[in-house]
């Protein structure tokens, strides 16, 4: 459960069960569209007023509802009595949730994570979509309009002689769900890319601001995981589900949804384990920066040891020293420090310490 969930049920604290409050931090209008279709024909309508569509409920063929935003929770419960849906049900379409599967008499309730990534901060975000699929109606909520649900709406209304048009709506919840998870992977790849980029700089260039990013990073990757993990016990529930709600012909598209999502989680063990072992090259990294600084240091200290010798033995002011009154003695001392200097160089060539 991510700490927006936390806060969520937070806010319910002292609230009777099955009461409408909605807690998240979208201010949308609740905007309703229904879609009814059937193998020959679809057709569509939006509104923010429930009423306007609640006639056509009534007319022959599949009807897919989509509520977005839930500002006006109202509206939300208007639904839920026109569907006679349980009150745990809206309160769970209202509040954070992790991924689950209920069955009821005439309907199932799933809930999703869905994930969305911001290129420009270079981090996603999570939301929560709850979908309910009953006979011939199927009903999505989201607090804001979702582009892969709008590609499948326009798949939908493109033209007859196409799968989503003759088959129920299990096939369109399929699909729905299916659309989650494939965007997973859009997520998990730029999270991806991320961790290479960063594990080059750790390497190249470690710094302490590159700590900090890793670290973030671990701490995104553990909420991936909290959210996507559950999504194994949902598709697999869906999987065994009678003919009720999902009939054969779909259950065989789930087991790969199933696939999938055991995929996107083996994919999320393995940047786990990247960025563990990341902090040990971040400290490898460091260790190994130091002994070169310290190795270049050492060098330099070795090199000006003879002629730090040479030079303090000649500041002696013994009165005997011949050298001190010799003509050339002061460009002699310079020529053996010269000399010193490129012996030294010759020696740690060969040692190959530089």
């Amino acid at each position: 459960m991510e700490f927006s969930d936390i806060r969520s049920q937070a806010k319910r604290a002292g609230h009777a069960p099955g009461v409408l409050i909605y807690t998240g931090r979208s201010k949308n209008p609740t905007q309703i569209t229904l879609v009814n279709y059937t193998k020959e024909s679809c057709a569509e309508k939006s509104t923010l007023n429930f009423d306007e569509i609640s006639t056509f409920l009534d007319e022959p063929g599949n009807h897919w509802i989509q509520a977005e935003g839930f500002k006006d929770v109202d509206i939300i419960s208007q639904i839920q009595k026109k569907f006679q849906l349980h009150p745990l049900t809206a309160e769970d379409i209202l509040t954070g949730q992790r991924a689950k599967l209920e069955e009821f008499d005439h309907y199932i309730f799933v809930t999703l994570k869905i994930l969305t990534w911001d290129k420009a901060k270079k981090k996603f975000a999570i939301d929560q979509v709850g979908l309910v699929l009953g006979s011939h109606f199927l009903l999505s909520f989201s607090s804001g309009p979702l582009d892969i649900f709008k590609k499948i709406k326009d798949k939908l209304m493109s033209g007859p002689k196409q799968r989503l048009r003759e088959q129920s709506t299990d096939y369109l919840f399929y699909r729905l769900i299916d659309a989650i998870i494939d965007q997973y992977f859009v997520v998990l790849e730029e999270l991806g890319e991320l961790i290479d980029s960063t594990e080059t700089l750790i390497v190249t260039e470690p710094e302490r601001h590159h700590i900090r990013k890793l670290y973030r990073m671990k701490r995104e990757t553990l909420m991936l995981r909290k959210s996507i993990w559950p999504m194994r016990e949902v598709v697999n529930h869906l999987s065994q589900l009678d003919d009720k709600f999902i009939t054969k012909f779909t259950r065989l598209y789930i087991r790969d949804v199933y696939d999938h999502t055991m995929q996107a989680i083996d994919t999320i063990e393995t940047y786990r384990d990247m960025l563990s072992s990341m902090v040990d090259i971040y400290l490898s990294s460091l260790t190994n920066r130091l002994n070169e600084v310290m190795k270049t240091l050492t060098i330099i200290s070795t090199i000006f040891i003879p002629i730090t010798f040479i030079a303090s033995f000649y500041g002696m002011n013994f009165y005997n020293m011949t050298e001190l009154k010799w003509r050339y003695g002061y460009p002699t001392v310079i020529v053996i420090m010269i000399l010193s200097v490129i012996a030294m160089m010759i020696y740690f060539r060969k040692k190959k310490w530089f």
